[in-house]
C-alpha cells in the first residue's frame, strides 16, 4: 500500500556537539503510471495521495481534456502476472467519457514527466495555444499586491505534510478578491502539486478557473505557466524565480506572473495591469535594475 509518509531510522550529527539516533519521518515518493483506456500514456513520480485528481490535471495539461465530466472514472490496476505481493496502488487507469478523444498514442512514449518540461522556444508556446480551450487574457480581475504577498504564507500554513517532512512542494488555488484558499496540494513534485489542484478544479466543474491565484513553493517553470494557462488561471504567483519561457508565455497569454512572493516584496514579470499597488511609492527610473536587484538579493538569501 502506498505511504504519504515513510519512517527511516537516521542519525543526526551536530558539529561539536552530541550525536543523536533517532526515526525521522520522510515524504513518500512512488510511480504511477497513468493509463487512459488501458494504454500506457504517462510514469510520473509522485507523492501519494489524490492519484485521480493528478491523472485529471494531467489530462487537463495536456489537452486530452477540459472539464472533469469528461472523465467517467478511473481505477487501480493490480499488479500483472507473475508480481508477487498486493496491488501497490501505482498503475491508474482513467476511463474517459463517451465521447471523448483518447490521446494521440504517438505521445506516450513522451511523457516521462519530470522537473524539466523538455520544451523550449517559441514552437512550445504555440502548442500550447493550440491546444488550451481557455483564454486568459480577457479575465479582468485585479489583486492587490498586499493580498498577494501574504498568499506564500497561507500556502505554507495549509502543507501539513512538509510541516512533519520538510521534503514537498506545495501548490494553492486562492480567490483573487478574499485571498481565500480553495484547496491546497502537495507533492514531491511541483508540476504534481499543481496537477491535484487542476484535477480537483476539474472534478469540481470550476474549470477555467478565472478570477483565481495560483500559487506554487519554488520557482515558476515553464511547464507550470503552461498547466495554469491550460487550466484558465489569470494570475499565477511564485516563491521564488520564473524562467525566461515562463515570461515569454505568460506575456503572449496574457496571464500574470509574480515571482519572489515574500512578503512584503514582490516582482511582477508579466501581466502586471492585474497587480493593484494599495499606497506604493513611485518606481524608480531604472526600474528595471531594481527589480533585477531586487531578485539577486531573494537569491542570496535563499543561499544562506
Amino acid at each position: 500500500m502506498t505511504r504519504v509518509t515513510v519512517r527511516r531510522r537516521v542519525r543526526r550529527v551536530t558539529i561539536g556537539g552530541r550525536t543523536a539516533r533517532r526515526e525521522d519521518l520522510l515524504a513518500g515518493e512512488e510511480p504511477l503510471e497513468i493509463r487512459v483506456g488501458g494504454r500506457s500514456l504517462a510514469v510520473t513520480m509522485r507523492t501519494p495521495g489524490h492519484d485521480v485528481e493528478l491523472a485529471t490535471g494531467f489530462l487537463v495539461s495536456e489537452g486530452v481534456v477540459t472539464d472533469g465530466a469528461q472523465v467517467a472514472g478511473a481505477r487501480y490496476c493490480a499488479p500483472g502476472p507473475g508480481v508477487p505481493g498486493e496491488n501497490a496502488y501505482n498503475v491508474l487507469d482513467v476511463a474517459l467519457a463517451p465521447g471523448v478523444a483518447p490521446p494521440d498514442p504517438a505521445l506516450a512514449r513522451e511523457f516521462f514527466t519530470s522537473s524539466a518540461c523538455g520544451l523550449c522556444g517559441k514552437a512550445s508556446i504555440d502548442a500550447v495555444f493550440t491546444r488550451s480551450a481557455f483564454e486568459v487574457a480577457d479575465d479582468p480581475v485585479r489583486v492587490g499586491a498586499a493580498l498577494l504577498a501574504a498568499l506564500p504564507d497561507r500556502l505554507r500554513a495549509a502543507q501539513d505534510v512538509f510541516a512533519r517532512t520538510g521534503g514537498l512542494h506545495a501548490a494553492g488555488l486562492f480567490d483573487a478578491a478574499t485571498g481565500e484558499a480553495l484547496v491546497v496540494r502537495e507533492d514531491v513534485g511541483r508540476h504534481n502539486a499543481v496537477d491535484k489542484v487542476v484535477g480537483w478544479a476539474a472534478a469540481a466543474g470550476r474549470l477555467p478557473l478565472r478570477g483565481t491565484v495560483l500559487v506554487v513553493s519554488g520557482r515558476a517553470s515553464f511547464e507550470l505557466t503552461q498547466k495554469a494557462v491550460m487550466a484558465g488561471v489569470p494570475v499565477l504567483a511564485a516563491v521564488s524565480a520564473p524562467s525566461s519561457l515562463a515570461a515569454e508565455l505568460a506575456d503572449e497569454a496574457g496571464l500574470t506572473l509574480v515571482g519572489f512572493v515574500r512578503d512584503p516584496t514582490l516582482v511582477v514579470y508579466a501581466g502586471g495591469h492585474r497587480v493593484v499597488e494599495e499606497h506604493a511609492t513611485d518606481a524608480t527610473p531604472d526600474d528595471g535594475a531594481q527589480h533585477d536587484d531586487g531578485a539577486r538579493g531573494h537569491r542570496r538569501g535563499d543561499a544562506a
